[in-house]
């Protein structure tokens, strides 16, 4: 009987079991590499093998995955939230920019317009903005953004790229006021561009009509005609467009008929209008006068001689002489009977 803490077996023992179990394992482990060398059997095992412990390793490996697909997918929600926001910042400039873009080719347009509708009588002409307007039924004026440091005077000429819109009323430094010529106050001369006839246009407080009460009821004048400038008043050039005549309702009972013309220019949606100034030595230019006097003339335009006729276009024309008065049927018709009826004479008469 062995004692207490000591083991049994010799050590020679224990050490020929050791070496045995080595042997028999190294023997299997060649007979196995030999048989899946030639027969491949293992590979059947292996793959029992995987498809058993798969789903283990997907399980075990689920927590750190899942962990990773969250961070790239904040990520990518992170990304694309900060490049939403760039592309709304891109998108905000670029449609200010567009509406820049537009708002000067749409101003240069308008500059355009009005540098073509130039009247040839103009010398200079200043483009100016509306920065406010006016357009009541008593008042019909607008607030432009040139004044007396850009030259502007009172009674000055304002056309927009249609036709006329009125004249400078008062004038600051800086800024004018202009009289438009629908305005109740306003007075323009013109005349009916297919009869020359003259009248006076006066504003009705509506931007739409100008009204013509100062034409007779016999007045030649329809509806479709054209209403110009007739130079007079030493504002405005003459021929320069202002309305077409709308409505004409001549009265038999009254000594006026009442017409009624729409205005050429875009009282209501202008946004640049120009100043001008005129050649004096323009024969279309408009004349100031003052207390009926005019303050500029021409004193180079004097008297001319009269051309000298020669003596043939001098001498009268010649009359050409009267014919002898041709007898009547009557008279040569009694001729003959007188002769027949008068004795022939005998024979001469003796002393």
């Amino acid at each position: 009987m062995a004692a207490f803490g000591t083991r049994s077996g010799s050590p020679r023992n224990r050490g020929g079991a050791a070496g045995f179990r080595f042997a028999l394992y190294a023997l299997l482990s060649v007979l196995i590499m030999v048989l899946d060398q030639r027969l491949d059997w293992l590979e059947r095992v292996r793959f029992a093998l995987q498809a058993v412990t798969y789903p283990i390793e997907v399980v075990l490996n689920s927590p750190v995955t899942g962990w990773h697909w969250l961070e790239r997918e904040f990520a990518s929600r992170h990304a694309l939230e900060a490049e939403n926001q760039r592309l709304r910042e891109r998108l905000h400039e670029l449609e200010m920019r567009t509406l820049r873009v537009d708002a000067l080719a749409a101003q240069n347009a308008a500059l355009i317009g009005l540098k073509n509708a130039l009247p040839p009588v103009a010398e200079r002409w200043l483009p100016a903005q509306i920065v406010n307007i006016e357009l009541g039924g008593l008042r019909q004026r607008v607030l432009v953004d040139r004044g007396e440091r850009n030259g502007v005077f009172r009674n000055q000429a304002v056309l927009d790229d249609y036709g006329v819109v009125g004249q400078t009323m008062h004038v600051g430094p800086w800024s004018a006021q202009v009289l438009l010529i629908t305005d109740p106050d306003q007075d323009l001369p013109v005349q009916v561009e297919r009869t020359g006839l003259r009248t006076i246009a006066v504003g009705t407080g509506d931007p739409t009509a100008l009204a013509l009460p100062y034409l007779p009821a016999n007045a030649n004048i329809r509806v479709g005609d054209v209403l110009v400038t007739s130079g007079l008043g030493g504002v405005f050039p003459s021929g320069y467009p202002v309305g077409r005549v709308t409505d004409v309702h001549p009265d038999a009972a009254q000594p006026l008929a009442r017409v009624v013309a729409a205005p050429f220019a875009h009282l209501q949606t202008d946004r640049e209008v120009m100043l001008l100034w005129f050649r004096h030595s323009s024969p279309a230019a408009p004349l100031k006068e003052r207390a009926g006097e005019l303050t500029s003339g021409n004193p180079s335009i004097q008297p001319l001689p009269a051309p000298k006729r020669s003596r043939a276009a001098a001498r009268p024309p010649s009359r050409a002489r009267a014919a002898p008065p041709q007898p009547s049927r009557k008279s040569s018709a009694r001729a003959p009977a007188k002769a027949r009826s008068a004795p022939a004479p005998s024979g001469p008469r003796k002393p």
